[in-house]
């Protein structure tokens, strides 16, 4: 796009493109994600067992998205079921993607103390294996982070991790603000679509531009508009929508926060910015 134009271009840093909710319809999904101007989308791994998969999807999709990514993970939803050779296995499939410019990193990788029914020693296994594979690949992270921050920052600094996302980030100021000092983005959604949102609205608005990325995480993470709609889940295309939210709560123009969402995602996933150096990046509004 011309650096003239006032059109916004848009990065998903968070969104399952393989979850079943878009297999009848993929090829529609990635098409209206085109059509709302979305030319970036990261495509998380979430079972050691799906590797391929997510590979094959992103150089399949890629040709209609060019700034579609891919990372390698066990989430740590799917821990319980994981066995211990599922490690052994994603490093065959890093050691394999990193001739691939469309893998850029390890995730979804993390540790969940909502959900229950997860076993904590299991999910601790396989994120400080996952963490130590980051590390031996020099290669940044996308992290599940719910009710984990201070165990996950201890974790991080006793690595030299490059970099990465804390996704769908809702923690204390004081704890964005570490995970800042580590050299890590933070992932805004659809989440502070609501008005009760009222503390991920305020580190919306209080933390350092630099430091926000934009997601979806679809399909799920619906924006507050979307149940009243009609809509059945979240997808890449609504992205524009919420980012245009998240700019007014900051009280930003649209181009200024996307421009500015787009380095930040690119500065943290470099894997990513390599792909993406064709793509023109709208200069940051004065």
């Amino acid at each position: 796009m011309s650096e003239h134009t006032s059109l916004p271009i848009w990065v998903d840093t968070h969104c399952h493109l393989d979850a079943p909710e878009f297999a009848d319809n993929l090829s529609g999904v990635i098409q209206a994600a085109v059509d709302n101007n979305v030319q970036a989308i990261l495509l998380p791994a979430v079972k050691a067992g799906d590797c391929k998969q997510v590979r094959e999807l992103a150089n399949h999709y890629g040709q209609q998205i060019p700034g579609l990514v891919y990372t390698l993970g066990i989430h740590p939803l799917y821990t319980n079921q994981a066995q211990e050779d599922d490690i052994a296995l994603l490093e065959q499939e890093i050691h394999q993607a990193i001739s691939d410019p469309r893998f850029v990193g390890i995730g979804e990788i993390g540790l969940d103390y909502f959900v229950e029914g997860l076993d904590p020693h299991k999910q601790e296994y396989f994120f400080q294996a996952q963490l130590d594979l980051a590390q031996q690949y020099q290669l940044p992270v996308i992290l599940h982070v719910r009710r984990s921050q201070d165990v996950i920052l201890k974790a991080l600094r006793r690595r030299k991790i490059k970099s990465g996302i804390a996704h769908a980030f809702n923690g204390s100021f004081q704890q964005a603000e570490q995970f800042i000092e580590l050299g890590f983005k933070l992932g805004f959604g659809g989440a502070a679509t609501y008005e009760r949102a009222l503390q991920i609205r305020r580190l919306l608005i209080e933390l350092p531009l630099d430091s926000i990325v934009t997601e979806t995480d679809a399909p799920d993470i619906p924006p507050a508009w979307l149940k009243a709609e009609g809509i059945a889940f979240n997808q890449p295309a609504f992205l524009p929508r919420i980012a245009r939210e998240l700019a007014a709560i900051r009280g930003m123009s649209e181009v200024e926060f996307a421009s500015a969402t787009w380095r930040n995602a690119m500065q943290v996933l470099p894997r990513w910015s390599a792909l993406c150096t064709d793509l023109i990046i709208p200069n940051l509004a004065p």
